[in-house]
C-alpha cells in the first residue's frame, strides 16, 4: 500500500472526485481518500507517476508521503494558523464594513460629513467587499478550478454564492449612480435598502472561514493521540564507540550499536540488554502503568522511560522498525483507510454539489414564475448555494475512526484499517486459541503430593535432580518450581528418555524414575491416597507426574498451563455483550473441558491441530461473523480467515502481519474492550450521518423557502445566516466526535446483549475407541491423533492421555492393524481397540 499527501480538498465532493479519478489508473486495485488527513492510499501495481498525474487532472495536488516525523505526517498545525490570520484579518475589515452597511444606515451610527450619502456608503462598502474577498480569495480560485476540472466542491458554492451577491450589488450600485446624476432621491433610498448586498458577499466568505477555522481546530484534536505517538520518539542516544559514551542524534543509531540508558531517560530504540537490570515504564506504547522489570537477555523498546537501574543495550530495531513507529503507521495507515458504513456518504458526496447548483437555479426560477421579486429569488438561490454542506458528510465517518483509533492505541491496541474497527463490535462469535490467549502459554507446577513417609523437599530434591537435564516443557515446570524453592539438585548419571513413559537416571546410588502411572507403577507401587488425588487433578485437566527411587514411591505433581488471571472475567464480559465464546484448542477432551469450564466458555472445539484451525473458523463463520484471537505463527492462517484476526500480546511478526486488529498487551480485556470500542465508534458515525443528512434535508428547503410557501411559516433565511448555519455543521460532527474522548472502554456498565445466531456443537459419533499406553501429556495427544487422522478412511479423531483411551470417526472400514502400526510408529504401545 502507498500512501500519497493531497492538497485542494476543501469538502466531501472533492474527495469522491480525487477517488474516481484516482481509481481509474491502470494497476489501481482500491484507493481511499481522507479528507481528514489529507491523504491517499492507493493498494495495486500502479505508477506512482500515473497516480500524481490523475490526482493534478483532477485538479488536485499530490506527492508521494514521506517518512513519518516528528515534525510532519500531515498533522501539523500551520493550516490552523494560517486560516486563523486569515479570520482575523476578514473580521477585521468585515466590523468596518457593518460599520457603514449596519450601522450607520440601520442604526444612525456617525460617519465623516463628506460620506453621509448613500453613494459614498455603498462605494465604500464595496471596497471594503473587494478586501474581505481578495483575503478569502482561496474559495475563488479553488471553486474555478474545479468548475474547470468538472468536478464543483463547496467552494465553488461558496464562491458562486458570495459572487452573484457582490455582482448583483455592483449593477444596482451603478444604477445608484446614474440616478445620483439624475438627482432621483427616491429611487437611491430604495436600492440602497434592497438591492444592495455588498455585506452579504463579504459575510459569507468570512462566515465559512470562522467555521473552517473551527473545523481546523476540532479536526486537530482528533489526531491528537496520533500527534502525540510521534512526539514521543526519542531525538537523542547514547552510544558506546570505541569504549566512550558519545551522543547522537536518533537517525544515526544502527542495528548492532551499543546504547547505555540512564533512570529517568527514554530508551531511543528497540534492543536487547546486555547489561544491568531496571523497571521500565511502557505505558506509552501499551497502557499498562504498572512498571516492567528487565534484566540481561529482555528486550525494550523505543520510548519508553528506563526508571530506576544504568543499562547497556545493543540495538535491535531503528528508524521505522521500532515498535513505536510500526504503532504510528498501523494509526496512520488505519485513519487513512476507508470504513464499509461511508460508502453511502461518499455515493452522496459525489452528486452533492450538482444537485445543489439546480436546486438553487429551480429555487430562482420558481420564485420569479410565482411573481416574487428579482431579489427576492436571488437571496433564496443564494441561500440555497451557501447553507448546503457536503464537508459534514465526509467527515462523519473519519473524524470517529480517527478518535476511535486514537482511544485504542494509547491502550495498546491497535486497530489497521477501519474496516476493522467497524468489524468487530458486530461479531457473533469469538474464538480463542487456548493456549497464550486464554492460559499463559507456559506449564507450571501446581500440586505436589508427597507419599506417605517421604517429605515434600526429599521429593523435590529427587524430582529436580531426574529433570534437570530434560528439555521437556514438562520436566522445565518442575525445574522452576524447584528453583523457586531452593531445592538441591544433585548430579545424575546414566540419564535416559524412554519416550511415552518418562524419564531415568542414576542419582547418588540409587535409579530415579519420572513418568505416567503406567511407568511408574513398574517400579513402585503407587498407593490409592495419592491415586485418588491424581484422579482429581486429571480431572481439572493438570497432567499428573509420578515419581520413584527404586521400589520406593516419593509422589507426584500435577503439571498445568495455567489460566490468566484475568481471562474469565474478560470472557464474561464477551458473553455479556452477546458474543458466543469458543476455545480452540489441541488438547485432549477431558484437559479442554477443565479449562473451558475454569474459564466459562461456551463451547470447546479440542483436538484440533494447528493446521486444522483455518478449517475450522471457516465452519464458524458460516454460522456468524466470527473474530479469531490467537499469538503464534500456527494461528496466522486461521486469524487471516477469520471475519476480524487479533494478535493478542503483540505475538509473533506473523501473527501481527495475519490480523486486522494487534492487542500490545497479554490481557484478553483488551479484547473486549475493542469490541466495546467499536460499537460505541459505529453509534457515533452513525450519529454523525444523520447529523449531516438531518441538516441537508431540514435546512435546504429552509434556503429555499418551502416552509413559508407550504406552512406558511415567516420563516426567511438569510445568506448570511445560512453561511453561518454551514460553518458550524461540519465542527458539529467533529466535536460529536470527540465525545468518544469521554467513554472508558473499560466500563461494563453499559454493554448491552445483542441478538446473535445460537452456534449448536455438533458432536460426531464415534466409531472405533483405540487403548494406548505411554501418552502422558498434551503433546502426546496431538501426536497420536495426527497420526490417527492420517490414516485413509478415518474422518476425525481425538486422543485423551488422562484415560489412555484415542476414539476415531471413520468414513470407511479401516483393518486394526493399521491402527496398531500407526500408534507404534509414535512409540506409544497399542492395547486394544473395540468398536462402538
Amino acid at each position: 500500500m502507498k500512501k500519497y499527501d493531497v492538497t485542494g480538498m476543501s469538502c466531501a465532493a472533492c474527495q469522491a472526485h480525487v477517488e474516481k479519478a484516482v481509481k481509474n489508473v491502470p494497476g489501481v486495485e482500491e484507493c481511499a481518500v481522507s479528507l481528514l488527513t489529507n491523504s491517499l492510499t492507493v493498494e495495486g501495481t500502479a505508477d506512482e507517476t500515473a497516480v500524481i498525474k490523475a490526482v493534478e487532472a483532477a485538479g488536485y495536488g499530490a506527492k508521494l508521503h514521506g517518512a513519518v516525523k516528528k515534525e510532519d505526517d500531515g498533522l501539523s498545525d500551520s493550516d490552523d494558523r494560517r486560516l486563523l490570520k486569515r479570520l482575523i484579518y476578514s473580521a477585521s475589515f468585515l466590523l468596518i464594513l457593518l460599520y457603514f452597511s449596519m450601522g450607520h444606515m440601520m442604526l444612525s451610527l456617525p460617519v465623516p460629513g463628506i460620506l453621509d450619502n448613500h453613494v459614498s456608503i455603498t462605494v465604500i462598502q464595496m471596497i471594503l467587499a473587494v478586501i474581505i474577498l481578495f483575503i478569502n480569495r482561496e474559495f475563488f480560485i479553488s471553486g474555478t478550478k474545479s468548475v474547470l476540472h468538472g468536478s464543483p466542491n463547496m467552494d465553488t458554492l461558496v464562491a458562486l454564492g458570495s459572487a452573484v451577491s457582490f455582482v448583483y450589488s455592483l449593477v444596482f450600485l451603478f444604477v445608484m449612480i446614474d440616478a445620483a446624476m439624475a438627482m432621483n432621491m427616491s429611487l437611491i433610498k430604495d436600492i440602497a435598502s434592497k438591492n444592495i448586498w455588498f455585506e452579504t458577499a463579504a459575510m459569507i466568505p468570512s462566515l465559512i472561514t470562522v467555521g473552517k477555522t473551527l473545523e481546523a481546530y476540532s479536526k486537530g484534536r482528533t489526531t491528537d493521540a496520533l500527534k502525540n505517538l510521534i512526539k514521543l520518539a526519542p531525538e537523542k542516544a547514547t552510544l558506546i564507540r570505541d569504549g566512550k559514551e558519545i551522543e547522537v542524534g536518533i537517525e544515526e543509531v544502527c542495528v548492532g550499536d551499543i546504547f547505555v540508558v540512564r533512570p529517568g531517560e527514554k530508551i531511543p530504540v528497540d534492543g536487547t540488554i546486555t547489561e544491568g537490570n531496571t523497571a521500565v515504564d511502557e505505558s506509552a506504547l501499551t497502557g499498562e502503568s504498572v512498571p516492567v522489570d528487565k534484566e540481561a537477555g529482555d528486550t525494550v523498546s523505543a520510548a519508553t522511560v528506563n526508571q530506576s537501574g544504568f543499562i547497556k543495550a545493543k540495538a535491535v530495531r531503528v528508524g521505522e522498525d521500532t515498535s513505536l513507529s510500526r504503532i504510528i503507521q498501523l494509526v496512520s495507515d488505519a485513519s487513512a483507510t476507508k470504513a464499509p458504513i461511508a460508502r453511502i456518504a461518499d455515493r452522496v458526496s459525489a452528486v452533492f454539489v450538482p444537485v445543489v447548483l439546480l436546486i438553487a437555479v429551480a429555487a430562482f426560477a420558481g420564485w420569479l414564475i410565482a411573481g416574487k421579486e428579482v431579489s427576492f429569488a436571488l437571496t433564496r438561490a443564494v441561500s440555497v448555494l451557501v447553507i448546503s454542506c457536503p464537508c459534514a458528510l465526509g467527515l462523519a465517518t473519519p473524524v470517529a475512526v480517527m478518535v476511535g483509533n486514537g482511544m485504542g492505541a494509547r491502550r495498546g491496541i491497535l486497530f489497521k484499517t477501519a474496516a476493522s474497527l467497524e468489524a468487530v463490535g458486530k461479531a457473533e462469535i469469538i474464538a480463542l486459541d487456548k493456549t497464550g490467549t486464554i492460559t499463559n502459554g507456559t506449564p507450571v507446577l501446581t500440586d505436589i503430593f508427597a507419599a506417605e513417609g517421604v517429605s515434600e523437599s526429599e521429593l523435590l530434591n529427587a524430582a529436580a535432580s531426574l529433570e534437570a537435564k530434560s528439555e521437556h516443557p514438562l520436566s522445565k515446570a518442575v525445574m522452576e518450581y524447584a528453583k523457586q524453592k531452593n531445592a538441591k539438585v544433585s548430579e545424575t548419571t546414566d540419564f535416559a528418555v524412554l519416550p511415552g513413559k518418562g524419564l531415568k537416571g542414576l542419582s547418588n546410588g540409587k535409579w530415579l524414575y519420572a513418568g505416567n502411572a503406567g511407568f511408574v507403577s513398574k517400579k513402585a507401587v503407587i498407593d490409592k491416597k495419592t491415586e485418588e488425588a491424581a484422579s482429581k487433578l486429571s480431572a481439572e485437566g493438570k497432567t499428573i507426574v509420578y515419581f520413584a527411587e527404586e521400589d520406593r514411591f516419593l509422589g507426584m505433581a500435577a503439571i498445568a498451563d495455567t489460566i490468566k488471571s484475568d481471562s474469565a472475567e474478560a470472557i464474561s464480559q464477551l458473553k455479556n455483550m452477546g458474543l458466543k465464546v469458543v476455545m480452540l484448542t489441541g488438547d485432549g477432551a477431558v484437559t479442554a473441558k477443565a479449562i473451558g469450564e475454569n474459564a466459562g466458555v461456551d463451547d470447546v472445539i479440542a483436538g484440533v491441530l494447528p493446521e486444522e484451525k483455518e478449517q475450522v473458523i471457516r465452519k464458524l463463520k458460516a454460522e456468524g461473523k466470527t473474530v479469531m484471537v490467537g499469538d503464534g505463527i500456527n494461528d496466522a492462517p486461521a486469524l487471516t480467515a477469520a471475519d476480524t484476526g487479533m494478535a493478542i500480546g503483540a505475538g509473533t511478526d506473523v501473527a501481527i502481519d495475519a490480523a486486522d486488529i494487534v492487542l500490545m498487551n497479554s490481557s484478553l480485556k483488551d479484547a473486549a474492550a475493542a469490541v466495546r470500542l467499536s460499537r460505541i465508534a459505529v453509534r457515533n458515525i452513525h450519529e454523525n450521518l444523520f447529523w449531516a443528512f438531518f441538516y441537508n434535508a431540514l435546512c435546504i428547503p429552509l434556503a429555499i423557502g418551502l416552509y413559508q410557501l407550504l406552512f406558511g411559516f415567516p420563516w426567511e433565511l438569510k445568506p448570511a445566516v445560512g453561511a453561518l448555519a454551514m460553518s458550524f455543521s461540519s465542527v458539529t460532527v467533529c466535536l460529536n466526535a470527540l465525545r468518544l474522548n469521554l467513554y472508558d472502554i473499560y466500563d461494563t456498565r453499559y454493554d448491552r446483549m445483542r441478538k446473535v445466531k445460537k452456534v449448536e456443537r455438533k458432536v460426531k459419533e464415534m466409531k472405533k475407541t483405540i487403548t494406548i499406553e505411554g501418552m502422558m501429556c498434551g503433546h502426546c495427544e496431538a501426536t497420536v491423533q495426527k497420526a490417527l487422522e492420517a490414516i485413509d478412511g478415518v474422518e476425525s479423531a481425538s486422543a485423551d492421555h488422562v484415560s489412555g483411551k484415542a476414539s476415531v470417526t471413520l468414513s470407511k472400514d479401516v483393518p486394526d492393524e493399521v491402527f496398531k502400526e500407526a500408534v507404534e510408529a509414535k512409540d506409544y504401545k497399542f492395547i486394544s481397540i473395540d468398536a462402538e
